[in-house]
């Protein structure tokens, strides 16, 4: 990127269309959607409050509306996934991460129901980004849980019926009913057996040396200080910056 907290022309390029508010979509036309882009990027890579915004991205509280109603619409998360439609997944690889909430995070009063993807670890109050990969250590999807749930529960439904040749994971992903599902979609499970199991099972420690992807994939989103970090009290809100910052990844 030529600025650290800029677009580039052929990243603009990529999204424009994907945005509302162009002069040809339905609606309100915005008076500048790339000014609005690129103040939202502000805010995520700097970590900084929507309040601190520098003029030059307009009024912070318009560019602060603009986002949330971008991210109740999915607008977003429908960016992040439109550009992972070409996303090669020869193997995937599955992993989650922990954000510490700050405490501004957790008083009050948080629209959009109950689930909040708050809750209590060893990091104290946190939020658990579960993260999937392809074999380019390129983010293909993730969800948002409170930061004590197991990394296995959530596996078996969000793996579905994906198509991959493998999947790559570390321990604790290690349960016979994610084992056989992943075999039973065609694909090679390569995840270190459990140490107490009383069998233990082969995988493939070649191919798992590729897993430190992901692990260079979440140090790479860590960069935007506001998902090194959980501000927001929403959980959409804070779901659209994640994706926001996916989209970014697969924008280099």
């Amino acid at each position: 990127m030529a600025f650290r907290y800029e677009l580039s022309e052929a990243q603009w390029s990529r999204i424009q269309d994907l945005l509302p508010g162009r002069k040809e979509s339905v609606g309100r036309t915005a008076a500048d959607n790339r000014t609005f882009v690129k103040g939202v990027l502000w805010v995520l890579r700097s970590g900084a409050r929507w309040s601190d915004l520098p003029e030059r991205y307009g009024k912070y509280k318009s560019v602060h509306k603009r986002f949330v109603r971008g991210a109740v619409r999915g607008v977003w998360d429908q960016v992040f996934r439109t550009l992972v439609r070409d996303a090669k997944n020869e193997y995937l690889m599955i992993e989650s991460t922990i954000v510490r909430a700050h405490q501004g995070a957790a008083t009050g009063r948080r629209k959009g129901g109950s689930d909040s993807a708050l809750g209590r670890s060893r990091g104290g109050l946190t939020t658990k980004i579960h993260l999937l990969c392809n074999q380019l250590g390129e983010p293909v999807d993730f969800l948002l849980t409170a930061g004590q749930a197991a990394d296995c529960t959530q596996a078996i439904p969000w793996l579905g019926e994906r198509s991959m040749n493998a999947v790559l994971a570390d321990k604790g992903y290690d349960t016979d009913a994610i084992v056989q599902h992943i075999e039973a979609s065609g694909a090679v499970a390569v995840i270190p057996p459990q140490a107490n199991r009383k069998t233990q099972r082969p995988y493939d420690k070649t191919l798992y040396k590729q897993r430190n992807r992901i692990e260079r994939c979440f140090s790479k989103l860590k960069q935007f200080r506001r998902i090194a970090t959980r501000f927001e009290k929403n959980k959409g809100n804070f779901h659209a910056l994640v994706a926001l910052a996916c989209s970014m990844l697969l924008l280099r």
